[in-house]
């Protein structure tokens, strides 16, 4: 299971020397027709100030709200525009904390403001398929609790290591789908410190906006976000402001590449029943899209009078098949966050992931094990996406809910105590119950 375990490139960190991140081995990912290896980037340099980044290590995150948003290897740190105004002189350097609970993983950034920004100072993922066997069974699975909380006390450690003041913990789709999710939830609590939320479908999408709206194409008009998870996806129809998207609509799914492809069964042995299996999956997501697609029917129409349709994708989907696209040996977020890709080229790259074996999926570097048998779907609920909304250039994201909740509880914690706003219980300090919960291990 692939882990991030960064050194911090920017902030001084005793005994944290610098490792260099090895590829997958594996043969190179085949030519896919229409390929191209050149990278475009969002105008307006969205991506200048980010310093070292690095891979996102998640299968899929595989990622509304109000009218206003308001307020394995190794990931070096970086900086991300975070909207925050500048640190007060003489305020302690103080460092915040976001957990990502979903579906297939769990996932960790730890940041301190720098400035406007904020620099990643650790971080981590890990594939624990907390959803496993979930659309079956309609409980949490032993074998996958207890390699969720493996990775959680990854995670406790690191914000004790770390001394973080604040952290926001979220799950999500599969802790809100079981039956004993909350059970899990006070579990989590009791034996790590945690304090997780489960959060609604329209939180998730807010928080995924929020992430990673920056590397939105400028220009006129509507434009559609999403993000594919592990146990549901989320679309968000958005108009861009100058400060964060204004939301106009939404839509929560109960598909995402685990629930969708526990849900359609064995694979087949013929290319034949690959196909056919793929077309299901398509049909299941198109359908459960079809009354989104008609209410966004007046906006995809107004977008497309004014310009391109814009279009951009969070997910574990979406990263992987921008690799495909541009024939990488092995994952480099460096060049994937912030890259603009063909639709037709992501088209027939799910295309011909269909029809593959899983073994031949394996193969691939840029899929690997870990989304063999996961990525089929993630191209199904994608290719039924660029039906709704038939933007010719997809934007790919690797970032998404972590990074909108250290932006908002940066900010939030900053302006707070001006305001009057007290800290709610999704905004906790890590101190005691951590350090006690793992006391008792």
């Amino acid at each position: 299971m692939a882990e991030y375990d960064p050194p911090a490139a920017k902030v001084d960190v005793p005994g944290r020397p610098g490792r260099r991140r090895k590829g997958r081995k594996g043969k190179p990912c085949p030519p896919t027709a229409g390929t191209a290896k050149a990278k475009a980037r969002p105008p307006g340099g969205a991506l200048a100030q980010e310093a070292g980044i690095a891979p996102r290590d998640d299968s899929d995150s595989s990622h509304a709200t109000p009218a206003s948003l308001g307020s394995a290897g190794q990931e070096p740190a970086r900086q991300e525009p975070a909207g925050l105004e500048p640190q007060r002189q003489g305020s302690p350097r103080q460092s915040y904390a976001a957990i990502d609970l979903g579906t297939n993983n769990c996932r960790l950034l730890i940041a301190r403001p720098s400035g406007e920004n904020f620099t990643v100072i650790d971080a981590f993922s890990r594939v624990v398929r907390l959803g496993e066997g979930l659309a079956q069974s309609g409980r949490l699975s032993d074998a996958a609790m207890e390699r969720t909380l493996a990775a959680l006390r990854v995670c406790a450690d690191k914000l004790m290591r770390r001394n973080v003041y604040l952290a926001r913990s979220v799950a999500t789709e599969a802790c809100r789908r079981a039956e004993n999710g909350p059970e899990f939830i006070e579990r989590v609590r009791r034996e790590t410190g945690i304090a997780l939320d489960i959060i609604s479908a329209r939180e998730e999408a807010r928080l995924a906006v929020l992430g990673c709206h920056i590397l939105l194409e400028q220009g006129p008009g509507p434009a559609m976000i999403f993000d594919i998870g592990g146990g549901s996806t989320e679309l968000v129809l958005i108009e861009s402001t100058d400060t964060v998207p204004r939301i106009l609509d939404w839509q929560s799914v109960p598909w995402g590449v685990v629930s969708l492809t526990e849900t359609c069964g064995p694979e087949g042995d013929s290319r034949e029943e690959r196909l056919a299996r793929y077309r299901h999956m398509h049909g299941l997501v198109s359908e459960s899209f079809a009354a989104f697609s008609k209410r966004v029917t007046s906006a995809r129409d107004g977008a497309g009078h004014q310009g391109l349709l814009r279009l951009l994708g969070t997910s574990g989907t979406v990263t992987t098949l921008a690799s495909l696209h541009l024939e990488l040996p092995q994952y480099d977020r460096r060049v994937v966050d912030g890259l603009i890709v063909p639709a037709d080229s992501m088209r027939g790259i799910s295309l011909r992931l269909s029809t593959m074996t899983i073994d031949e999926r394996r193969e691939l570097n840029c899929i690997g094990r870990e989304r063999a048998d996961l990525v089929v779907a993630g191209c199904a609920i994608l290719e039924a996406i660029l039906d709704l909304w038939p933007a010719a250039r997809l934007g790919v994201a690797d970032r998404g809910i972590r990074e909108g909740i250290l932006r908002s509880l940066i900010a939030s914690h900053r302006s707070g105590p001006r305001h009057g706003e007290a800290r709610g219980r999704d905004t906790r300090a890590v101190s005691e119950s951590v350090r006690k919960a793992m006391a008792l291990r």
